[in-house]
């Protein structure tokens, strides 16, 4: 037969029968369970005081721990997670700026608070590949180069679509604009980009994606709404086809966005405007920035000192090149012929560089088109030219023009 169990209480239990029925005295009672004596009275005046829930095992943790998380600052914590929804490191800086007087705990402590109160939900591991190079690493301060970008439809509660322009600065992440759009077409955007113009004045590049109203399939890629960036002395800049990393800054903000502002959409199309209003205020001026060493964008960024002019400046070229205007054709005129370029460009002038008595390199401001030949009246596109060294700009590499090429530059 097996051998019988016994439990710790259950021989406690034994010891107090020996005492209260057995006329054994505490010496003889503790002599035979190996016990001391002080022990001994120890379990009998729990006995006495709790009955049989005396004679379990108590904790032995200490009842008041000097470095224990007060009540009101985990509810403090737990209230700014459910508002803000943030991590551990923002929530920290955020309170202690709000209240500084207060001993708040350790980001380590605040991040086993969010854990043991079902605030965290564990994510599943991926195997990264390793980082490139930073695709701004020459945005080296404020204005330098804005990002902007649609951040992709959705309908709100009434089925109406939605689309979010959003403007931000790639240096200090400030959010210049997040405007509710019904399209993507240059004429819904170029509003409020001017309006951002005029508030925070003109940066000296603007990087966007491939996609309309940002570029198109025309000459160099221009499109009407960069066109009129050039013209204002702003430089488009794109990324390569299918790689939004290059762009990453403003994607992660679009998550963020994502996030905080259209899970699940507004009821109304106004309504969700005002959730974009109310998003873009703490993203400026609370949220902390780990980028930023937990500064906020709005204390980082300032306005450019390039003012938005109050009227269209024309594109104006070196006195010893030729200049064409371009019809709405698409053609311009070399020697009573017509040379088709791009109707996008149509009413600009473009500035032809002399190379020898055939060639001309064709421009539109600092952006290089391709080259004219002039002997067959006709225009070679920059692909066309790849294996032509001694037609492609000869400053090609110092130019502001030299990220509009068709293949672009290695980040």
């Amino acid at each position: 037969m097996p051998w019988m169990e016994t439990r710790m209480p259950d021989q406690r239990m034994r010891f107090i029968a020996e005492l209260e029925f057995s006329q054994s005295s505490m010496a003889q009672a503790c002599r035979k369970y190996r016990i001391s004596r002080k022990s001994g009275y120890k379990w009998l005046a729990r006995w006495k005081a709790e009955g049989p829930s005396g004679l379990v095992d108590r904790s032995r943790a200490p009842r008041h721990h000097p470095n224990e998380v007060l009540p009101e600052v985990v509810e403090a914590i737990l209230t700014l997670r459910d508002e803000m929804g943030w991590g551990p490191k923002k929530l920290r800086v955020d309170l202690i700026r709000q209240q500084p007087e207060v001993a708040w705990p350790a980001i380590s402590t605040m991040e086993q608070i969010l854990k043991d109160n079902g605030r965290v939900i564990p994510r599943k591991k991926r195997r990264r590949v390793p980082p490139q190079s930073a695709p701004l690493a020459h945005c080296d301060g404020p204005n330098t180069v804005w990002c902007c970008d649609f951040k992709g439809h959705f309908k709100t509660g009434d089925g109406r679509r939605c689309d979010p322009l959003t403007i931000t600065d790639g240096f200090s992440r400030f959010l210049l604009r997040c405007q509710n759009l019904r399209g993507t077409s240059g004429r819904a955007a170029r509003p409020i980009f001017e309006a951002a113009f005029r508030e925070y004045g003109l940066p000296r590049a603007i990087r966007s994606d491939n996609g309309a109203p940002f570029a198109s399939r025309a000459v160099a890629g221009l499109s009407g709404l960069s066109v009129w960036w050039i013209k204002l002395g702003i430089l488009p800049e794109r990324i390569q086809p299918g790689k939004p990393q290059q762009n990453g800054r403003h994607e992660r903000m679009h998550l963020t966005l994502k996030q905080e502002t259209a899970r699940p959409p507004a009821s109304t199309f106004g309504k969700q405007q005002r959730r974009f209003d109310t998003f873009r205020q703490i993203y400026n001026e609370r949220r902390p920035h780990e980028a930023l060493g937990m500064a906020t964008p709005a204390s980082v960024y300032e306005a450019s000192p390039r003012q938005y002019p109050a009227w269209e400046p024309e594109v104006s070229y070196p006195e010893d090149w030729e200049t064409r205007k371009v019809q709405c054709d698409g053609d311009f005129h070399w020697r009573s012929q017509p040379v088709f370029l791009s109707e996008v460009l149509w009413g600009e002038p473009v500035g032809l560089e002399p190379v020898d008595g055939r060639y001309w390199r064709v421009y539109f401001g600092p952006v290089w088109l391709g080259v004219l030949d002039g002997h067959h009246k006709q225009m070679l596109m920059r692909a066309q030219l790849r294996r032509q060294a001694h037609l492609q700009p000869r400053d090609s590499g110092d130019r502001p023009s030299a990220a509009l090429q068709d293949d672009p530059p290695k980040i």
